[in-house]
């Protein structure tokens, strides 16, 4: 049940930003950057480098168009999972080190 709901979220995240302009099924690099701002400000904090942003769109930008798609978006969502995983997990041992 929390799976499903979770996709869910996922799925109406990248839908409410990529019908902002554009392509209503293609996030731009300005609907990306509100999305980051908005969605994930404890990783991107209140502002978004523009060159780390153009940096990111090009390595997620499979087909090359200047925009993500949801197959590109969820590449990301799956990228930023690992990364919160791979955080977590150091906490676990650095925690279970110090006991």
């Amino acid at each position: 049940m929390y799976l499903a709901s979770a996709l869910a979220v996922l799925v109406g995240t990248f839908h409410k930003y990529s019908s902002k302009e554009g392509d209503r099924y293609k996030l731009s690099k300005a609907e990306m950057k509100e999305l980051l701002l908005t969605e994930l400000p404890s990783f991107v904090g209140d502002q978004v480098d523009e060159r780390d942003l153009k940096k990111l769109m090009g390595n997620l930008d499979a087909n090359g168009d200047e925009e993500l798609d949801f197959q590109e978006y969820a590449v990301f969502l799956a990228l930023t999972a690992e990364l919160c995983d791979e955080f977590f997990r150091e906490c676990a041992d650095e925690r279970n080190r110090k006991i």
